[in-house]
């Protein structure tokens, strides 16, 4: 069956184009893209969570340089979304993308196992106190592998959940109901690639062998991409309809350009064209960024087309066009208060690994000790219960004080979330003044190598502030996706992940900033230093109250841009003048 599309030919003459209707396989589909899905988070996840012990234990790095070097591999995994999403848009489709984005995943893993398994890729073993750091070539070959996990991450991370959903027909009712399936098996493989990954994988590469431990996650990325090609041919391939940061840069360039233009002239007339292609829903004319209205201003040498449209939308763009890319703007404030709050998460996945490796982590009476980087399975197990909590229990409960269908609001939800996360900060100082305090008072039970002695503080107290942590997540992260998938025009959602993604880089990137600087910083001063090698001689809790602190005057900000934030669609409509009847083409204001 072919869908009649009629429209204009360059020389003004009808043409009618034969498209062929996608034949939807959803169901069908289902078990190559889950499995694909399961096995690449298997195999990434279960070294991504253990790198830092990694790079500490193996490549002997400094606790600085290896932190450092693992904020700016995610933080740059994380911003390399936004170049997959625009060559999968634009360019490629997602199809593509991810296919050449899962093999670069695989030997992005395989050149690490290979750093593992051959003793001439890694530096030699720690004798006693004397550690020998990597040569520059073994470092060239290790963050080749590294160029290639970021290669693969930029392509999977902002293609994968929507190259899911294109296995549906979205206009049917079986087809919405597949899609809100996948998204459901898409959250459960997720946790349960997190969970396998922080216990088997991870304990399999601490305590038996890195070359083995880093060579099942390498498999299972094999196994991801075979099964991701195995189903090429029932796959839906929806083809790229160019980037929406095209309809952005056009609108600053028509504003830029009509600068000088006056809103308040009574003669002026804006073009209110909708396309009826468009997938996005009519938006309300609003007054905040006002600015921007003046890319629709039509001016004697703007060119129409016959529809009522712009000939060119590099001078003249219409209101639609402009709330779209409001929508995009008006989020940026809220985008920058989500940079600084993933800070603190930063902290809970990298230097309680630290702190885990100066504890006691035996499980008595037994002698099995919990490997440092497993002790993060505690934050996911927080969001993981939190979420059925708050959807069948708070929810209902906050819907009958509030009359909201969500209980609270999205902006709400993304405070609460910000507030734990001042009172995880807090709880993560404590208990490392305890650690520390233990350390010195009571006897230790053991040395870990290249660090210090182990205190005799369980790692049970870590889970504390790690469960906060996961609280936190439940209401900020998950918040900050919901909110930037509603509040982004329909045609944008890809973008809006790779823009949450991107904010997610950056706070990679102001993690290193920081700790760089405190190092720096409190390295000749008069105390200790903050962010010392041996945890017990440094002072990790003053580190930690620095980001309480940060946590607070980012809470402060949050609170006034949420105040100042309008959602989409219901902005501030002129009174004098309704929406509803302005004519078919222009608005006069």
């Amino acid at each position: 069956m072919a869908l009649k599309v009629e429209g204009m030919g360059i020389n003004g003459d009808e043409k009618v184009e034969e498209v062929k209707e996608l034949n939807y396989r959803g169901v069908k589909a289902m078990p190559y893209v889950i499995g694909n899905e399961t096995f690449e988070k298997l195999g990434t996840i279960g070294t991504s969570t253990n790198l830092l012990v990694y790079l500490t234990t193996v490549f002997n790095m400094k606790s600085i340089t290896a932190t450092n070097l693992i904020y700016v591999f995610n933080g740059t995994c994380n911003f390399g979304t936004l170049g997959g999403a625009f060559l999968s848009d634009t360019y490629f489709g997602r199809y593509k993308v991810l296919g050449t984005a899962s093999i670069s995943s695989f030997l992005g893993m395989l050149v690490l196992t290979l750093t593992a398994a051959v003793t001439k890729l890694h530096p030699h073993k720690c004798v006693d106190t004397l550690c020998e750091g990597p040569t520059p070539w073994q470092m060239t070959f290790l963050l080749s592998g590294f160029v290639f996990l970021i290669i693969g991450a930029s392509g999977i991370r902002p293609c994968n959940l929507a190259f899911g959903a294109d296995q549906f027909n979205p206009n049917t009712e079986s087809g919405q109901r597949g899609i809100a399936s996948f998204f459901n098996w898409y959250y459960f493989t997720f946790t349960f690639a997190m969970m396998v990954s922080l216990t088997v994988i991870v304990y399999v590469q601490a305590n038996i062998n890195w070359a083995i431990g880093l060579g099942i996650p390498t498999f299972l990325m094999f196994l991801s991409v075979a099964v991701f090609f195995i189903g090429t041919r029932i796959y839906v391939l929806v083809p790229p309809e160019g980037s929406p940061l095209t309809s952005i840069f056009q609108v600053l360039v028509a504003t830029i350009k009509k600068r000088k233009l006056d809103l308040e002239e009574p003669s002026v007339s804006l073009l209110d064209h909708v396309s009826t292609k468009s997938i996005n829903l009519k938006l309300p004319y609003t007054n905040q960024l006002r600015v921007l209205n003046k890319a629709a201003i039509i001016t004697p040498n703007d060119k129409m087309n016959p529809d009522g449209s712009s000939g060119n939308r590099w001078t003249l763009c219409s209101i639609q066009q402009i709330e779209e890319v409001k929508c995009v703007i008006k989020t940026v404030p809220i985008w920058l208060s989500c940079i600084l709050y993933n800070v603190s998460i930063n902290q809970m996945q990298t230097y309680t690994v630290f702190q885990a490796l100066q504890s006691d982590r035996r499980l008595k009476p037994s002698s099995f000790e919990v490997p440092a980087a497993s002790y993060t399975v505690f934050q996911m197990l927080a969001l993981t219960i939190w979420i059925p909590i708050y959807d069948q229990i708070i929810v209902p409960c906050l819907r009958r004080i509030t009359n909201k269908r969500q209980g609270i609001s999205l902006l709400q939800r993304i405070g609460v979330g910000m507030g734990i996360a001042i009172f995880t900060m807090l709880v993560a100082a404590l208990v490392e003044t305890k650690r520390r305090d233990l350390a010195h008072s009571q006897p230790t039970i053991g040395f870990e190598k290249g660090k210090g002695a182990i205190s005799s503080m369980s790692g049970y107290w870590l889970i504390f502030q790690l469960m906060v942590a996961g609280l936190s997540e439940g209401f900020a992260v998950i918040g900050f996706v919901e909110f930037f998938y509603k509040q982004f025009p329909e045609n944008m959602k890809s973008f809006a992940g790779s823009f949450l993604f991107c904010g997610m880089a950056m706070s990679s990137y102001l993690s290193s900033f920081l700790i760089s600087i405190v190092h720096r910083t409190t390295r000749d001063g008069v105390s200790r230093n903050w962010l010392a090698q041996d945890l017990n001689e440094a002072k990790l809790d003053y580190f930690y109250y620095l980001c309480t602190g940060l946590e607070v005057l980012n809470f402060i900000y949050y609170l006034i841009v949420a105040k100042w934030y309008k959602y989409k669609g219901t902005g501030d409509e002129l009174a004098d003048v309704p929406l509803e009847d302005m004519t078919t083409h222009k608005h006069v204001v």
